[in-house]
C-alpha cells in the first residue's frame, strides 16, 4: 500500500479555482509532516491545471465532471482508476456527499474529511465542522492533516504556484505582448454578479494606469469577455486578453504583473500565489473567510449593514456594496502598495 516506505495520498480537489489555490496550504503541510509522501490530485477540468503548478503534486488525475454534476457513471469509472493506484489515504476537501463517493468506491483505507453532507460511512475519519474554530478556508483544509484536527503554528504556509517560463515566452509572443510595466485587471467572478465591481469603475482605474505609463492587461475566462470588452471601450489602449488564455497561460502572464486588481475571484488567489501586489475588491463576500493571502495583498471593501450576504445576486437589487465603492479608493490603495 505504501511505496518505498512512504505514503501515497489522494487529494479530492475543489471545483472552484480560488479554493483549489488555497488547498495548496494543505499540500505543503502534508509534505512537511511526512518525509516520503506521494501526493496525487483528482480534480475536475476547471481546477486540474492548477495542480500541475503545485510543486508537491506527483500526478494529476482529471475527473470529467462539471461543477455540481452527479455523473455517477463517470465517478464510478474514476473510482476504478483510483483503485489501481493503491492509495492508502484520501483527503476529501469539498463537503458534498458526492465528493466522498470516489475514495469510498475505490476502497481507499483512510478517507478523511469534514462530516459535511452526512458522509457517515463514506468517510471513516471525520468530524463536524465548527466554523468559528476554523474561520479561514485554508484553516479548514489544513486541519485535515492532523489526527486531532489541530492547526499548525502560524505563520501558515501560503499558496505558491510554479511559473513555466517557456510557456510564458510562448504566450507573450503569440499575443504580441511586452512584459514590462504591466498592471492586470481581472473584472470577472465565476460566483456571480454580486462579486463584480462595475465595468465603468474598472475603466476609470485603467485610464489612471494608462495615463501614468502603465500597460494594462484585462484578463478573464470566456465568461468575462463582455465585461472586458465594455472596459476596453471605455479605456482605449488596454490589452483585452479575456477568453484568449487558458488557466495556466493566465498564471504565467500574471507572473510579470507589477500590480493586480481583482474581484474576490479565482484569479485574485492566483495572483497572490504568485506573490504579486494584489488588491482584492469585496462585495457580497467577506475577506474574513477567503482573504487574498500574501504580504503584498490588500482588501478594499465598504462597511454596510447588508453585507456580507454571500448571495450571487444582490437580494436588495442595488449592489451598493460595489457601486458605491469608488475607483478613487482603489487607486489610492494602489498608490500605497
Amino acid at each position: 500500500m505504501a511505496f518505498a516506505g512512504g505514503v501515497r495520498a489522494l487529494i479530492i480537489a475543489p471545483a472552484w479555482v480560488g479554493d483549489m489555490v488555497m488547498a495548496h496550504s494543505l499540500l505543503q503541510l502534508l509534505v512537511a509532516q511526512h518525509n516520503n509522501m506521494q501526493l496525487h490530485v483528482l480534480a475536475p477540468p476547471a481546477t486540474a491545471a492548477l495542480a500541475t503548478r503545485m510543486a508537491q503534486v506527483h500526478e494529476v488525475h482529471t475527473l470529467e465532471v462539471g461543477h455540481g454534476e452527479w455523473r455517477l457513471g463517470r465517478r464510478r469509472q474514476a473510482a476504478q482508476r483510483m483503485s489501481q493506484v493503491d492509495f492508502d489515504r484520501a483527503y476529501v476537501l469539498p463537503n458534498s456527499w458526492k465528493s466522498a463517493l470516489i475514495p469510498y468506491l475505490a476502497q481507499i483505507p483512510q478517507r478523511i474529511g469534514w462530516r459535511g453532507e452526512a458522509r457517515f460511512g463514506l468517510l471513516n475519519r471525520h468530524r463536524r465542522l465548527e466554523k468559528d474554530a476554523y474561520p479561514l478556508m485554508i484553516e479548514r483544509f489544513m486541519a485535515l492533516a492532523s489526527d486531532t484536527w489541530q492547526l499548525p503554528a502560524q505563520p501558515y504556509p501560503l499558496p505558491r504556484l510554479v511559473v513555466d517560463d517557456e510557456n510564458l515566452q510562448r504566450c507573450l509572443q503569440a499575443l504580441a505582448l511586452q512584459p514590462d510595466n504591466v498592471a492586470v485587471l481581472c473584472p470577472g467572478a465565476e460566483f456571480g454578479e454580486a462579486k463584480k465591481w462595475p465595468a465603468e469603475h474598472y475603466a476609470e482605474v485603467a485610464r489612471h494606469l494608462l495615463a501614468n505609463g502603465k500597460q494594462v492587461w484585462l484578463m478573464g475566462s470566456p465568461k468575462d469577455v463582455d465585461d472586458c470588452a465594455a472596459i476596453a471601450q471605455l479605456a482605449p489602449g488596454v490589452e483585452n486578453l479575456a477568453g484568449h488564455t487558458s488557466l495556466v497561460d493566465a498564471i504565467d502572464l500574471l507572473s510579470v504583473a507589477e500590480q493586480v486588481v481583482c474581484n474576490d475571484s479565482g484569479l485574485m488567489h492566483v495572483a497572490c500565489a504568485l506573490a504579486k501586489p494584489t488588491i482584492g475588491i469585496f462585495g457580497s463576500t467577506s475577506p474574513e473567510f477567503t482573504p487574498p493571502l500574501g504580504q503584498q495583498a490588500q482588501v478594499v471593501e465598504l462597511e454596510m449593514s447588508c453585507r456580507p450576504c454571500f448571495q450571487r445576486t444582490c437580494p436588495l437589487g442595488h449592489l451598493n456594496c460595489l457601486r458605491q465603492l469608488s475607483p478613487q479608493q482603489v487607486i489610492e490603495r494602489m498608490v500605497a502598495l
